[in-house]
């Protein structure tokens, strides 16, 4: 006679917590009736190369959004067009819930601290409602799914033979991740970065065959007119760019915010080829892309789940407590910012208004400070670059 399994009580809790996060968060949406702004721009690009229409010429919802992503994610696109509204809400719902459990585990893996399932589901719970990918949710954004690229190619064995495919495919379809191919050759990894180019280069060129006109617009003009993504002095982009802006009360800072810009691509990659561990390089990249992005929306900061997870796996619970309530707190929603109230903050709203890009700065201060002292040679292998 078999003997009938007891599922644990950790167990049980966690799933009951995952269920009740998901069920509120789902709950949320349903009564708010949560428009999914970025994913209906993602169906009107996919159904504009299904029937051959002007893929940088429409806008869409009430808020006029265009198609920003280059021609090889607009093919991407195409069966989200094939698919009614509502379902196709219901399943990138599932699938970002999915996705957010998948970085959660691979964030796990970054910082070599693997997660039992009532872990994971746990983990997953709470990060639901860290600002990044709630809103990401709500926007029907793929954030999660760039990350979760970039994250599992990665973390692979050193040696897999396809590592940098993946990360060459996300450039592709985001341009932001294909920063972390300088970071793979400037760590001297030239395979993997040269896999990763080619990859990325396959997009660009079956982006041209599919939609050679969309492409033509798409690499000589539409990719360097940073306004048609949005107004960068809003406290929705947490860049350097929207924070230099708000600060200085302009909406085009101009070389006040190009220069500190490429200073701070220049530290950060230089910081982030230096890591001692492959973990801390990576993230540091990412924090380095999203400050030096013309824009960075708040959902963009998805990357605040594998930070936490690495300061976690370093005893910092302090400092991973502080992270988790800073990307919950909603502060830069707090404020005054209808209309043009982002450019006229005061000086005391600043903070508040900016606090992913000043967290990342202090995270790059404190490790440049870190690798400039002299590490005693008993500490070099337990040193770590992220304090």
């Amino acid at each position: 006679m078999r003997k009938r399994t007891v599922t644990p009580l950790p167990a049980l809790l966690s799933l009951l917590l995952l269920a009740v996060s998901l069920g509120s968060f789902t709950a949320l949406c349903v009564l708010q009736r949560a428009p999914m702004a970025d994913l209906l721009v993602y169906r009107a690009e996919g159904a504009a190369v299904a029937h051959g229409g002007d893929l940088y010429g429409f806008t869409v919802t009430e808020w006029r959004l265009p198609a920003t992503y280059p021609p090889f994610a607009a093919v991407l696109f195409v069966p989200t067009a094939w698919i009614p509204v509502a379902a196709l809400k219901a399943v990138f719902l599932a699938g970002n819930a999915l996705l957010l459990a998948g970085l959660v585990a691979l964030s796990a893996r970054l910082a070599s601290r693997p997660l039992s399932r009532p872990l994971l589901c746990t983990a997953t719970a709470l990060a639901l409602w860290l600002e990044p990918v709630f809103q990401t949710l709500l926007f029907g954004q793929i954030n999660l799914a760039i990350a979760c690229l970039v994250l599992w190619d990665l973390t692979r064995a050193p040696h897999a033979r396809t590592r940098g495919l993946a990360l060459g495919l996300a450039a592709g379809i985001k341009l932001t991740p294909a920063i972390f191919i300088a970071h793979l050759f400037l760590s001297g990894r030239r395979r993997e970065a040269a896999t990763a180019t080619a990859a990325f280069t396959a997009t660009v060129l079956l982006g041209a065959l599919l939609l050679p006109s969309a492409s033509a617009e798409f690499w000589t003009r539409r990719l360097y007119e940073t306004g048609r993504v949005g107004k960068p002095w809003i406290v929705d982009n947490q860049s350097l760019q929207g924070l230099v802006a708000r600060a200085l009360h302009d909406p085009a800072p101009g070389l006040a915010w190009a220069l500190p810009a490429a200073a701070v691509a220049a530290a950060g990659l230089g910081l982030a080829a230096r890591a001692r561990e492959d973990g801390h390089g990576i993230l540091l990249t990412a924090l380095t892309a999203l400050l030096v992005s013309p824009i960075s929306w708040s959902h963009h900061w998805v990357w605040c789940v594998p930070l936490i997870a690495l300061l976690l796996a370093r005893s910092r619970p302090r400092l991973a407590a502080l992270t988790a309530a800073l990307f919950t707190a909603r502060t830069l929603w707090l404020i005054p910012h209808a209309g043009d109230r982002d450019l006229h903050l005061p000086w005391w709203q600043q903070p508040l208004a900016a606090p992913y890009p000043l967290l990342a700065l202090a995270l790059l201060a404190r490790t440049a400070l870190a690798v400039a002292q002299p590490v005693p040679p008993a500490r070099i292998s337990s040193a770590s670059t992220i304090r």
